[in-house]
């Protein structure tokens, strides 16, 4: 970002209303309509969206319409506009059937990225939805993605801000870019713990879009918000992200999606269990509150196909965790080292999705090696401080 447009970008933050932290429940960018609708009055609209667009009870497709205002067109993200789809599920094109308002996928394996018909259809897109913080959730790829249509096409981009669940600290390895994939977009820690708002700052800020793009862009805030606050998630984010807890393990537990070991997809505790038809029977990790699992994957809408399907699973059980616990512990590789080393698989237990997942060559190499949790996380504090420096400029919360 030129010191120019960094210095107009502040002034308009500037003139919103004040921003309070502690101050009563926060208060989400959707709400303060009072900021957005003067930018978007007469306009086509665009808005990317799911079903965790809702803010005090209302979907901001319903505010936008119920106010007058001519959306065009919605775009879906991985999981759908209804979020109902499973991870990867191929999801086609519709009509919202509430508002008759066409919805395009940007997660049908074919397109990620709107159409030159669409790119026309609207003025002003705006985004909200929930995010959870990691880099390798979708949904700030999809915005990436927006973005860059954006700059293109000299669209103007307003984000609608939403809490992180995982603001509250970063960890992991900042991604390799030769890993850059669908599950990993830019050169960001495992848990970067930015809200999207933020996230798209530093986007344009850093140069990250191809061709040294900037998209247009206004950033409504929420108030009443610090990375410190303990935001609960009032609407799932994606079917198998069911509570707060597999929220706070997923930075955890996600590796698994990389192994032949069933994380509890097709049951009643995803990303909150882990095992294997191979696993030693009955035997848990050795931590407080975690216990053997028994579980048998089955096929339902949220993953039509699990890992490990119609197999009996032995394995570990996390749910008797607490929230704190497991916020406390941030990326804890020690649930798959302990899994890695029951299955003796030695190199095969890994496939190279893994390295997508974590971003860096060396962490498969050290659980070879034997690290323990501890060894591997320390390589990577560098990362982590180095990162924290990078986006500070881009934070529009304290810390």
């Amino acid at each position: 970002m030129t010191k120019r447009l960094l210095i107009a970008f502040l002034l308009f933050m500037l003139s919103l209303p004040a921003i309070h932290a502690n101050q009563g429940e926060v208060i989400l960018g959707a709400e303060r309509t009072d900021v957005y609708f003067p930018l978007i009055q007469g306009k086509n609209v665009a808005l990317l969206s799911n079903h965790t667009g809702v803010a005090g009870g209302i979907h901001t497709l319903d505010r936008l319409i119920e106010a007058g205002m001519h959306v065009t067109a919605i775009f879906s993200p991985e999981h759908g506009f209804r979020g109902s789809a499973g991870a990867g599920d191929k999801v086609g094109d519709s009509v919202d059937e509430k508002t008759g308002v066409p919805i395009l996928s940007l997660y049908d394996g074919k397109r990620m990225r709107p159409s030159d018909e669409a790119m026309r259809q609207f003025d002003v897109l705006i985004v909200d939805i929930q995010d959870v913080g990691l880099r390798f959730y979708t949904y700030y790829i999809t915005m990436c993605r927006l973005m860059q249509a954006c700059a293109e096409y000299n669209k103007l981009m307003i984000i609608l801000d939403r809490p992180n669940p995982n603001g509250f600290y970063v960890d992991g390895p900042i991604l390799d870019m030769k890993y850059k994939s669908g599950v990993g977009w830019l050169p960001i820690p495992v848990v970067h713990g930015m809200t999207l708002g933020e996230l798209a700052l530093m986007v344009n800020g850093e140069h990250w879009l191809d061709n040294n793009a900037f998209c247009p862009l206004t950033v409504v805030p929420c108030a009443n918000y610090t990375h410190q606050t303990r935001y609960r998630l009032p609407i799932a984010p994606s079917p198998n992200l069911q509570n707060m807890l597999a929220i706070y393990l997923y930075p955890s537990t996600c590796y698994f999606e990389a192994t032949p070991v069933s994380l509890g997809r097709g049951t009643d505790k995803p990303f909150l269990q882990y095992g294997h038809p191979h696993m030693q029977k009955g035997k848990a990790f050795r931590e407080r509150n975690t216990q053997p699992a028994t579980f048998t994957p089955k096929s339902c809408p949220a993953a039509l196909t699990p890992p490990q399907q119609d197999r009996k699973c032995f394995g570990t059980d996390l749910s008797n965790l607490t929230e704190e616990q497991a916020m406390q512990k941030g990326i804890d590789l020690s649930y798959l080292i302990d899994a890695y080393q029951q299955m003796a698989l030695d190199n095969w237990f890994f496939s190279a999705f893994f390295e997508k997942l974590i971003g860096v060559s060396y962490v498969r190499k050290m659980i070879i090696q034997g690290k323990s949790a501890e060894e591997i996380r320390a390589t990577w504090a560098q990362d982590v401080e180095a990162f924290r420096l990078q986006r500070k400029p881009y934070l529009l919360y304290e810390e």
